[in-house]
Order: structure tokens, then C-alpha cells, then sequence
């Protein structure tokens, strides 16, 4: 199969867009005030686009209020002015319209987008979300000190000698921010600002230094994969060695490097990722489902301190039976080979809540002393609340006690709806005595078990089947339109590929199949999130089995049908 032709340029997408082919919509506004309360009274906009004016919108607005003295002497609008003029319901549609495509340009835009978006949320619309360019952030950036002493409209405007001078009306004001955008556009341009994308790195100030960077994404491919940002530092031991920063993915690793060098990346522990960062390792995947695993796998091995998530996987715990005469729940590190386990989970306090919602059904013993069989000894607390059988006070004999810790381990490892309709039952009486702190209390331990136990079974039960070859139909690759198709083994990604051909399929399957390396039997910790990834990948819309080879499947009662309670268990 001969392989798609790769571009050998960038295309002009990855480039940006062309300052001269950006549509521009400025506009100002005139109101009357600047609280919260203060509303508009009039609009005036210019569309350009390569410095020629595509149209001019202008129209006064009736606020629905008086207009204050203070305002009619700095704007010359005044109450007889607006009395017949369109309320802003009128207006505000018309002036979408005519904006629609452009990106907005203000003079101090935090203003006049504010009063547009306050508007729009008043009058039930939903903001365009347009992309904005404020001409006074711009002017800070591309300006020296010594060469004005503010940006006001008004000196700016006298600076670059605009056509119009400002005046607090809309429409010249609008008319002379267009001159002064111009004029900062073409000072931008001598800094290699050429794309409305390297504007908006400018605007928003991205250092030189960071800027400088840029060039550690020009040899990177555009396919989906794994990138990882690295750095020569010094190990425990004061030697330099290469180590991996941070670890990410994305559909396109260039295109997604390339964003930690501008502005769109505002976390400040990127920036000093970044700004250590000596250099970027990318491995091109052939699916979306093969970058996540191996971004998983590499997080995994690495431990990167930039990272957040998916570190130290083997963090987790599990609830295990102790092996005693009168058996409780203990949480452990390991899940062990020789006994009932429940898990992995991460969260401490998500088992709390997982073992409480347990003994709401089922009142097995919790506390850690040692008991003997056939010798009282002291009751604890819950067992003079009711709230434990009391193995304790040989009340209880040892075998209708096991039979007790099965049926809680059955609610783990087999069926939840005891548990949920004991809560539901509960829930229901404190519903009735008007004590819903409680109840959501006990709704929250449900939901952290159904879905505990939703997860428990699908990754238990993908782990335990030997082998599965699928494939997705996907029509926007970076290839174009084709088939991912992927060979799992007991949980863990073997194989993936990708091919146009409908026809040649299940024989790539097949050879996934074949050629895959074989992975430990056991998931284990640092697995179970990849597990998870690639059932979700299994369970989404399209995906095709092409073979099962084993048992792929959990008791039909094991787990909600969605990843969340329902406290009406059918």
C-alpha cells in the first residue's frame, strides 16, 4: 500500500492569517456613563480589510434613561437627540450583522466590548464571540515612552496624524481608530508581525525570548502523536542529563507546540516550562487512540514536574478483605493475588465514601481489633448503635458472618443494586423529615460507588479478555478519510494502523494481531488509566469489532448502566 504524500511546506492555515485579508470591524460607543447601569446612546463602526473601507454603520440608540449633564458636555448628545431614535433592541441585531466575520478592533476595547456583551446577554442573544484587537494594548506594545506620553485616542491620533480628529462622537471616533490602527500596524510589521496570530502574541506581550522558541516546533511533523518539551539539568548527583519536562499530545504536534510560544498559552507553569525547556522530541502515532496510550506510557515513565495528571499511577488503592476469622475491609497498595480486591482508586476519601455507602447495607464489622472465635470481648460504639452485627459479643455466628462479608462482596464484584436501594430507602425517610443535608450526604457515597464500580468492571473485564482487533471509520484525518483499527491484549494497545481501503480492513486487523508484541497478563496500576482510554475508544460511536478472541463482558447487575447513580435501581 503506497503511502499518502505529506506536504512539504507549511500550508497557510499552520502560517496564520494575512494581516491585509482580516476583515476589521472598529467601533465605538458612546453611553451614558461607565456603570453598570449606563447604556448606549450611540454606535458608530467601520469594516476594513487591506486598508480599504468596506462599510460604515452609525445610528444613535434612545438608552432609556436620561443622559447626565456631565456626559452631554463631553459628547454634545443630548436626551431631544436620542428621544426618537431605536431602542437597543432594534440596534444591536443590525450591528451583529454587520460585524458578523470580522474581528472587532476598539480603543480601550474592554469598554466598548463590555457594553456589547452586556447587551447581547440582556436581550437573550448569545455573544458571536468575536476576536478582539484593543488599539490601546497594541499602542503600549508598539510604542516607546519617549514617544507619547499617553495613549489616549486623542494624542494618538495627533501623533499619526489621522484624517479625523476625535471628538467624542461614535462614528469620527470609530474613523480615527482606524487610522490609528493602520498606522500601528505598519510600526508592528518592522517586528516581523505579519499574521493576525503573531498580533495577538504582540498585543498580548509574549517575550522575545519566549517568541525566540518558536523555531523548536518548524521541524516537528504535522500528525497526530507525542511531544514531549526537554532539558539538559542537573541529576540528584549534580551530572547534566537530558530530562523530559512535559509530556503531551495532540492531533497535530506542530500545530500544537507551536501554541506554547504565543499567547494563547497563559499558564504561568508553561511559561517557565518553556523558558527552560532546550528542546522538543515528538513521535508520530498512526491513530488518535495510539498517542493517548503512549502519552500515558511516557507520563508514566517519566513523571514529568510540568505534568499534572496521569503522574505516579501507582498511587492507587484497593479494597481487600483481611484475612481473619472474622473478615473486615482494609485498604491496600497492592490488590494481591490471593483474595477479593476492589479498585484501583486514587482518592482516599472516594474508598471512605465507597465503604460507608457498603455498610448502609450490609453492617459487617469495622474496627481493627483482633477477634477471637467463641471469646466475647468489648462492644465498640456502631455495635451499640446498631450499626455493626457485633461479631464481637459472639453474637453472630462466624459462618452467618461470612455469609454477610459475600454478600457485601457480591455488591462489589457482582451486583450494586442492594446497596443503592438500601440508600434509596434511606434517603427516601430523610427526604420525609425534611433532612436533605443527609440525603445528599448519602447520595454522594452512591454515586461515588456506582461509578467506582463502573469503572472496577470495565477495566476488569477489557483486562481479562485476551484479545480484541476493532476498527473506526474516520473522515477527517490528517491522511484524509480511513480506518483506525487497533489489536488489544488483556487491556493494553498491541497494534494500530490505519488504512483507506474499507476492503483491507479485517486483514489489517488480522496482521495487528499477528505481529503485536505479547503484554503481561496482569493490569496493573500504572494500566488502568490506559485501560480506560481504550474502552472509552471501544464504547464510542462507529467502532467495529472485527474479533473477540476470549470473554468480554461483566454480570449484568455489576454496574449502572451510565457512570453515575440512579438511587430507582430496576
Amino acid at each position: 500500500m503506497s503511502s499518502p504524500s505529506i506536504p512539504l511546506q507549511p500550508t497557510f492555515e499552520d502560517l496564520g492569517t494575512p494581516l491585509s485579508e482580516v476583515t476589521f470591524c472598529v467601533v465605538d460607543l458612546e453611553t451614558t456613563g461607565a456603570g453598570p447601569e449606563a447604556a448606549i446612546t450611540e454606535f458608530g463602526a467601520v469594516k476594513v480589510r487591506g486598508g480599504e473601507v468596506l462599510g460604515e454603520f452609525q445610528t444613535f440608540v434612545n438608552p432609556g434613561q436620561h443622559i447626565p449633564a456631565m456626559i452631554v458636555s463631553l459628547t454634545g448628545i443630548t436626551d431631544s437627540m436620542v428621544a426618537d431614535a431605536p431602542p437597543i433592541a432594534e440596534v444591536l441585531p443590525t450591528f451583529l450583522t454587520f460585524a458578523n466575520g470580522s474581528v472587532l478592533v476598539a480603543h480601550n476595547a474592554r469598554f466598548d466590548v463590555g457594553f456589547l456583551k452586556r447587551a447581547t446577554a440582556d436581550l437573550g442573544y448569545q455573544w458571536p464571540a468575536f476576536k478582539v484587537v484593543d488599539t490601546v494594548a497594541l499602542a503600549r506594545q508598539a510604542l516607546l515612552r519617549d514617544e507619547v506620553p499617553n495613549v489616549r485616542l486623542g494624542t494618538l491620533a495627533a501623533y499619526f496624524g489621522t484624517e479625523v480628529t476625535p471628538n467624542h462622537r461614535a462614528l469620527d471616533d470609530a474613523r480615527a481608530t482606524v487610522d490609528v490602527l493602520h498606522a500601528l500596524l505598519e510600526r508592528v510589521g518592522s517586528r516581523q508581525v505579519y499574521t493576525f496570530e503573531e498580533l495577538q502574541e504582540f498585543t498580548h506581550y509574549v517575550s522575545p525570548e519566549r517568541r525566540a522558541k518558536r523555531t523548536m516546533a518548524a521541524d516537528l511533523p504535522r500528525k497526530p502523536g507525542v511531544y514531549s518539551f526537554v532539558a539538559d539539568l542537573p541529576d540528584a548527583h549534580g551530572a547534566i542529563r537530558r530530562q523530559v519536562l512535559y509530556v503531551g499530545k495532540s492531533r497535530s504536534i506542530q500545530n500544537r507546540v507551536r501554541n506554547y510560544f504565543t499567547a494563547n498559552e497563559t499558564r504561568p507553569r508553561m511559561d517557565e516550562m518553556v523558558r527552560i525547556a532546550t528542546g522538543v522530541e515528538a513521535i508520530a502515532c498512526r491513530t488518535e487512540l495510539e498517542a493517548e496510550v503512549l502519552e500515558l506510557r511516557m507520563i508514566a515513565a517519566h513523571a514529568p514536574r510540568y505534568n499534572r495528571r496521569s503522574k505516579y499511577p501507582q498511587r492507587q488503592h484497593w479494597i481487600k478483605l483481611t484475612n481473619e476469622p472474622y473478615p473486615r475491609f482494609s485498604v491496600s497498595r497492592t490488590p494481591g493475588k490471593d483474595t477479593f480486591a476492589f479498585g484501583p482508586i486514587r482518592s482516599r476519601s472516594t474508598i471512605e465514601e465507597i465503604l460507608l455507602a457498603l455498610y448502609e447495607a450490609y453492617p459487617i464489622r469495622q474496627c481493627g481489633k483482633r477477634l477471637a472465635v467463641g471469646k466475647p470481648s468489648g462492644a465498640c460504639a456502631l455495635a451499640e448503635m446498631g450499626k455493626c452485627v457485633a461479631p464481637c459479643l459472639c453474637e453472630i455466628s462466624r459462618d452467618d458472618y461470612r455469609d454477610l462479608v459475600q454478600c457485601a462482596t457480591d455488591a462489589l464484584g457482582k451486583d450494586i443494586r442492594p446497596v443503592l436501594s438500601a440508600i434509596s430507602g434511606k434517603v427516601a425517610q430523610l427526604a420525609e423529615h425534611e433532612r436533605f443535608e443527609e440525603c445528599a450526604e448519602l447520595t454522594r457515597r452512591a454515586e461515588a460507588f456506582a461509578t467506582a464500580a463502573h469503572r472496577f468492571h470495565r477495566v476488569s473485564a477489557l483486562s481479562a479478555c485476551r484479545q480484541i482487533t476493532a476498527a473506526l471509520w474516520v473522515p477527517d484525518s490528517w491522511r484524509g478519510a480511513g480506518w483506525e483499527v487497533h489489536a488489544i491484549r488483556h487491556g493494553q494497545l498491541v497494534g494500530a494502523d490505519f488504512t483507506p481501503d474499507s476492503a483491507a480492513v479485517s486483514q489489517v486487523g488480522e496482521d495487528l494481531a499477528k505481529y503485536a508484541s505479547s503484554p503481561a497478563f496482569d493490569i496493573d496500576s500504572r494500566l488502568v488509566e490506559e485501560a480506560e482510554r481504550i474502552a472509552a475508544w471501544l464504547e464510542s460511536p462507529g467502532v467495529r469489532l472485527l474479533s473477540v478472541d476470549g470473554e468480554w463482558a461483566w454480570p449484568l447487575h455489576a454496574a449502572a448502566a451510565e457512570p453515575y447513580l440512579s438511587l430507582n435501581p430496576g
